[in-house]
């Protein structure tokens, strides 16, 4: 069904080319660099620092304990509001599946993974439903060759799929236990839904709409999906003739949406975990998501977006430029209406938060592969090379890096290395330093293919951005790994730290972070303070000193002895000591 609305004189395309330039990337090419993307990273490591630990002890504790805390998410009797419970669920599901023969922390990773599978399959095929419309054709040409509606949407997904893991705000998030891994894979669904919804404005197609959108409450809150409702309502007016039909369908999805909401709330009301419900701190964690527009939350915006954006920014602005006619029509009009609401977003959340950034990811990259079949081969070829000596020194430098660490040469940059890690031991693993040389041998030879044969294929021009960011992804996820763990673990201090709780019937209080206390809770297999109150004979207090010049712990606090102080050796300004009770 053509989306485009009628006119005497057509306005003219701005895309015209021969099917030779719609050529598909091989399946097996996309599932090798998905694969490359995602698994370097979740092998390997243990929970690290802040979200990622944090967020594995909500899955951890769900696991290892009865229902209430599978209605009340917290870390290990420290309660967690700030989120819906669906992330911690489906993390907990895996450890208790696969957590006895991968462990709890690799277990997890499942998660995240089958999160990142489903972003992924969203954003491919959103961008080949709105690619094989009428509305998105190239020009026909006066003598034929030009392609085929569906060859040409292959070669809009290929490069829209190429450009979501070429973000460079998408790395990290997408190999953490986190909700943020979930939030970005629901936001690209709900787009592949609504894409769906257009093609065929079915109840069926309303009602997984509805779902999708309930998942994202359950996830990160009311405010995104209430977004996502209004920009959807918006597209269909202006994509469609409205007709009742189209309003009943909408109800229907909103309906959907709100009784998964109000499902978990009759649960919580119902069962009482711990006496008490998470619900009204949800809402007022919701509450808190959206305020009034300040300069820094604007300033963090732009700030962190020209590099979390990037490489979709500069394609996506040229083809709102190119498109600006057609800007009806659903290929441009669907991906910009996401873009615009996430950042009306992200402009009144009063938090910096890099959560509302990600939400713009996915929309950006299926807007921005709209832009590639109008680019120029002169803008193509500059963006080839910056990518080409940009990441290939980045690569080069890793691997310097890593040949002073384990050798000793060059003096200084080993100096540097050590210093950052002290009492870091390096070591020469042969399996990852052969996937390492596998990985930077693919990559010269995909730059010389690109340089040397000079391919009319549309995806040119973002293949080399894309695999020069998994090149120095993989690099250190696999070469720099045992160092980055090391920095970023709290494994050995934890166990050290447990060793002096003799009496393990005791809980312990604590003033540490979440994902400290998580932590502290897998590694050291301590119990800490939970909801009901109880005497506890142990205090674990944490705070932040000086790195030089650190002055002497108390030697007792609150009628409690000091047994044990300790840190990081690559935190010298953190600082954790432990109290007992005196008999």
């Amino acid at each position: 069904m053509s989306d485009t609305q009628p006119s005497l004189i057509p306005s003219p395309k701005p895309v015209r080319l021969s099917a030779s330039a719609t050529l598909a990337l091989p399946r097996w090419g996309i599932l090798l660099l998905c694969l490359l993307y995602i698994l370097p990273g979740l092998i390997g490591r243990d929970p690290w620092k802040n979200a990622d630990a944090a967020d594995f002890g909500v899955m951890w504790t769900m696991a290892q304990h009865g229902w209430q805390d599978w209605l009340w998410p917290n870390i290990s009797g420290l309660p967690v509001a700030g989120s819906g419970p669906l992330t911690f669920w489906l993390g907990a599901i895996c450890i208790k599946l696969f957590g006895g023969i991968l462990g709890a922390p690799l277990a997890a990773r499942l998660a995240p993974f089958c999160f990142f599978l489903i972003g992924a399959y969203s954003v491919w095929h959103t961008t080949f439903i709105l690619g094989r419309r009428n509305s998105a054709q190239p020009m026909r040409l006066a003598f034929g060759g030009q392609p085929e509606a569906n060859a040409y949407g292959r070669m809009l997904a290929d490069g829209a799929l190429l450009i979501y893991l070429g973000c460079l705000g998408l790395l990290m998030h997408s190999h953490e236990t986190s909700v943020e891994a979930l939030f970005v894979a629901l936001i690209a669904y709900n787009l592949y839904r609504c894409a769906r919804y257009l093609d065929v404005p079915s109840i069926k197609n309303a009602c997984l709409l509805g779902l999708a959108l309930g998942a994202l409450a359950l996830t990160n809150g009311l405010v995104t999906p209430f977004g996502l409702f209004f920009c959807f309502f918006v597209g269909i007016f202006f994509c469609k003739p409205p007709r009742q039909k189209h309003i009943i369908n909408l109800v229907i999805a909103f309906t959907v949406s709100i009784a998964i909401v109000i499902i978990w709330w009759l649960a919580e009301q119902t069962a009482r975990p711990y006496n008490s419900s998470p619900f009204n701190a949800w809402l007022v964690w919701n509450a808190s998501q959206f305020g009034i527009p300040s300069f820094d939350s604007i300033k963090y915006f732009f700030k962190n977006g020209i590099w979390f954006f990037w490489p979709a920014w500069p394609y996506a602005l040229w083809a709102i430029y190119a498109w600006r006619r057609e800007w009806r029509s659903a290929h441009v009009l669907l991906p910009l209406l996401f873009t615009i609401t996430f950042f009306v977003l992200a402009i009144f959340n009063p938090g910096k938060e890099e959560t509302v950034l990600l939400s713009m990811l996915p929309p950006l990259a299926i807007l921005a592969a709209m832009g590639l079949p109008t680019m120029k081969r002169g803008a193509i070829n500059a963006i080839d090379w910056f990518s080409v000596m940009t990441l290939t020194i980045c690569a080069l430098f890793i691997w310097v890096a890593w040949t002073a660490a384990n050798t000793g040469w060059p003096a200084g940059i080993a100096k540097n290395a050590a210093k950052l890690a002290p009492g870091f031991t390096p070591e020469v693993n042969m399996v990852a330093t052969l996937v390492a040389l596998c990985v930077t041998i693919g990559w010269f030879a995909l730059v010389y293919w690109r340089l040397s044969r000079q391919p009319s294929i549309l995806w040119r021009a973002v293949v080399l951005s894309t695999g020069g960011v998994i090149l120095c992804w993989v690099l250190l996820a696999t070469l720099w790994m045992p160092w980055i763990n090391y920095n970023k673990s709290y494994a050995g201090i934890a166990t050290e730290m447990a060793a002096k709780v003799t009496d393990r019937n005791s809980c312990i209080r604590t003033n540490v972070s979440g994902s400290q206390r998580a932590v502290f809770a897998y590694f050291g297999n301590v119990r800490f303070e939970g909801f009901e109150a109880e005497k506890c004979d142990y205090l674990l207090l944490g705070d932040r000193v000086p790195k030089y010049n650190r002055p002497a712990s108390p030697k007792t606090h609150n009628g409690m002895k000091l047994i044990w102080e300790g840190h990081r050796p690559s935190d010298r300004g953190e600082r954790f000591r432990l109290y007992q009770s005196v008999p």
